[in-house]
Formats: structure tokens, sequence, C-alpha cells
């Protein structure tokens, strides 16, 4: 539950304390960590903008969230967690210093992430050795995969700092090294408090029965009992998951917008990174009247603009994104392209030209499969399957279609994804390839079975022997190698 006022929070007592415990701590210079974790709406994101403003005059309240459109991109969840303590990076070791400029992409290399989670270990605690240092990362079941290893590395390893790090995320079993961490689970809250929530919102439209089957069915959850009833009432034909009604209730509040505003709200919800350096020049190059659409979407609730923009929830960032007309979306990605830096974020601003693309286009495909390579490098898996797999879409030339596809299929198995891999492959017209490209076809259908299991154990090896055949004659080096693959996998399974 997040709203633009400070009010207080009902029925919350014991998280509140626990966090304030974990603040209190911290002023005598014990670092403390804790998840919290809830069903969408529940009120996690407002006990962390409570915490936010309990916290001492003393505290560096530093922000992070993790980001459903960008997921794939590495250390990016990590990169905002860090900017507002990016002043202490010269004062680091050599080594620390430039293990989280290659994270971030700021050099070249490739990036340990032992040391990264060292490197970030060092940098707050430097900031916290001037004054301590509140961390809070929302969405954190969104982080990509490196964010979360460097913080949940880093979350073991605050106790002897001045540092407090407060999670708030999705609930438990998905969470990785997270779900090992300090925890709270946020329940619904009582039916006298739902009650006393509804009241204070003075929604007169609600005769008793409404009001009834609304508490009933919204089963403690803040968000539902305050969104819901703006969407003019409650009375849906079916029942449905909270979630989706909580999205309904953003997207008819945002459909009563002006038409410059509700792009706005597009526009910001394409950007996860919430930079204004980056949004008012996008909204600038879409023709939008800035100062009246900024104040009609502020007044709508959903929206808060400052030193970074921020949805009044994660729902209603979806729901914006979602609720676009595909025109609409195409035209807010190819905005923040034009005003991406391609020499500072050339990964992102190749990101946002791809969801701004409708048909093939070799030269931003380009980008994609340089931006894939980067990722590689910097340790970005799934990264780098996410731009090989969307550069394949855009190719105009089939032989360059084909080399991404199986690149994307090799990177998406690394990444442990091995139906998501085969799914790939189905794609590929097996006809219009080569040898070397059929061998490495072969290679990973064999890969992709043996990693599936069951009888795809014995087909893996025979899948690998037939590509090593067909390179016997034509390139005896890479046949000997498959070779050796085919009979290492057979002697694992028997």
């Amino acid at each position: 539950m997040t709203t633009t006022s400070a009010r207080p929070l009902l029925g919350r007592h014991d998280e509140i304390a626990r966090l304030l415990d974990l603040v209190g701590a911290a002023q005598q210079g014990q670092g403390g960590v804790l998840v919290l974790r809830g069903e969408p709406g529940i009120g996690k994101t407002a006990l962390l903008e409570h915490v936010e403003r309990a916290a001492p005059k003393e505290f560096q309240v530093i922000r992070a969230s993790g980001a459903e459109f960008e997921g794939e991109l590495p250390f990016a969840s990590l990169h905002q967690l860090c900017v507002p303590v990016l002043a202490h990076l010269e004062s680091l070791a050599p080594a620390y210093r430039d293990s989280l400029r290659v994270a971030f992409g700021l050099s070249e290399g490739t990036p340990d992430a032992f040391r990264v989670g060292l490197a970030t270990l060092q940098l707050l605690a430097t900031a916290a050795s001037q004054r301590p240092v509140l961390c809070l990362v929302d969405d954190a079941h969104w982080m990509d995969a490196a964010s979360a290893q460097a913080l949940t590395f880093l979350a073991r390893r605050v106790a002897a700092e001045p540092i407090v790090m407060v999670f708030a995320a999705r609930d438990a079993g998905t969470l990785g090294g997270l779900d090992e961490l300090p925890g709270l689970t946020v329940g619904g809250l009582s039916v006298a408090h739902a009650r006393a929530l509804l009241a204070e919102e003075k929604v007169l439209t609600l005769d008793e029965r409404v009001r009834d089957r609304l508490l009933a069915e919204a089963r403690g959850n803040p968000l539902a009992l305050i969104e819901l009833p703006k969407a003019g009432g409650f009375a849906p034909l079916a029942p449905s998951p909270v979630a989706s009604r909580i999205e309904r209730s953003f997207e008819a509040r945002m459909a009563e917008l002006p038409l410059d505003a509700a792009l706005l709200l597009i526009l910001a919800s394409a950007d996860p990174t919430g930079d204004p350096n980056l949004l008012w020049p996008a909204a600038q190059r879409l023709g939008l009247g800035v100062p009246a659409a900024s104040a009609s979407a502020e007044a709508s609730g959903l929206v808060r603009f400052g030193t970074r923009t921020r949805f009044c929830h994660p729902l209603a960032r979806s729901a914006a994104y979602r609720a676009a007309e595909p025109e609409q979306r195409r035209a807010a990605h190819r905005a923040l392209a034009e005003a991406t830096d391609p020499v500072a974020a050339p990964d992102r601003r190749a990101w946002h030209r791809a969801q701004a693309t409708t048909g093939p286009d070799e030269e931003v495909a380009a980008e994609l499969e340089s931006s894939a390579s980067r990722a590689q490098a910097r340790g970005g898996v799934s990264a780098s399957a996410a731009f090989l797999e969307r550069a394949a879409e855009l190719s105009l030339d089939p032989g360059r279609q084909s080399e991404r596809t199986l690149a994307a299929a090799r990177a998406t198995l690394a990444a442990g994804r091995a139906d998501a891999a085969g799914e790939l492959l189905t794609g590929i017209d097996a006809e219009s390839l080569d040898d070397l490209q059929h061998a490495a076809l072969d290679l990973l259908r064999g890969q992709i079975a043996f990693a599936r299991g069951a009888e795809g154990v014995v087909r893996g090896p025979e899948l690998i022997l037939r590509a090593a055949r067909r390179l016997a004659g034509s390139d005896p080096h890479r046949a000997r190698a498959y070779f050796v693959a085919a009979l290492e996998m057979g002697l694992v399974v028997g």
C-alpha cells in the first residue's frame, strides 16, 4: 500500500517495531537486514516508506527496486542502489573500484561476482562511516540475478557496519538467496482494521452489502481496500485475483486523465530507472506539454515526480504499461532510446530501440548483439540470451538470424532454461544451415535433451555423436571435441 500522504499505518504495530529496532541498532553501529514478504498490495511498500520517514535525519536513505521489464539486465538494481553513494567510488581499493565500474558497464572486463559483492560492501561501509545508511529495495522478486546475488552477499555481511537493509518481495520460495535472510511475512489487516481503513477513505457510494463483500474479498489487503472503490464501486460479475482487480482500478483512474498526462505515465512506466534526466527530454521528444501533464499525473495520485520518478505502487506502473496501446508503448521506448546516452548506457539504449521496433532492423539487431557480448562478459547470461533472442527476431538476413538464434539458445541453456532453449531451436530452418551450423544445432539439441532428463539422457549422446560425424571431414579438431563430449555424457548416463 502506498499513498502520497504520510498517513498512519493501521494494524502494523509489530512490523513497524521490528523495522525501528533495526534502525536503532544501526545508530549503535550494528547492521541488520529484513525481508518483508507478502502478496501484492498487502502493504510492503507502505512499510518501506514508513521506515524511510521514521528514520532519524542522520541516516542516508538509498533506494532501489526490481523492475519486471528489466530483469535481464545484469546489475541493474545494484546500480540503482549504489548511484547515490558513487561519490565514494574513488576512495575504494583499486581492485574493488574497477570491479564496480565493470559491473555497471563503465569499463570493459568480466566482473567477478564475489569481488563485486565485496566492493559493494566497501562502498556502503565507506558511506556509512560518515552517516548510517538505510537501504530500501522494493520489488526484490524482480531484481536481475546478478544484483540479487550481490545484495544477498552484502546482506549477510553488514552486521559490523551501521547499515540497515530492508527488502520487499512477493511470497517466499522464488527469491533465491533472499529466502535465507531474516524475513517477516506481512499478512492482511484484521476485520476491525480493514473497516477502519475503508472508513478513512470516506467512500460514500458503497451500500452496506457492497461494503461487506469488499471486506470479505479483499481479505485485509490494504491496497484493495483503498483502490477498488475508486474505480466506481465494487460489483464485479465474478471474483478475480486481488492483483488483477487492483490493476483494473489503476487503469480506470488512468482512463480519466488528459491524453498528455496518460502518455507521460506510459513513458514513465517504460523507464525502469526513474531518472528525471531521461524522462523529461523523452517527454519533450513526444511533444508533451510537460508542466500541465505532470501536474495532472501527480494529481491522480498514481505517480510522484522528483529526484526520481516513483509510482504509488508497482501495480500502478504495470497497469500504465499494459494499458497502453502498442504504438504508444513503441513511441515511449523510441523517445527514451533517443534520450539515452549511447556511450554511457549503450545496452539500455539498445533495449529501448528494440522495444520500439516492429519489423526487421539489422542496425538494431547488431546493437543488440553487441549488448549481448557485453552482458556475457559481465556475467549476465540471461541478459545475453534476451538480447540475442530479440536480435534474431529483428534480423533481415536468414543466415544471421540462424546464427543469432543458435547463440540465443546457447545462452538460454547456460542460464538453466532448457525448455526455453529448445523452443528457440524450433524456429530454425535446418535445411538452410551449413555443416558447421547444422553440427552446432545437433550439439545444442543433444545438450538440451540431456538437461531435460528422462529419455533425453539417452538421446543426448546420440545427437552429439551426429554433430561430431558431420564435422569429421571438414573440421577434425572440433569433431574430436564433440566426440569427447558425447563420450563424457555417455559415461554419465551409463
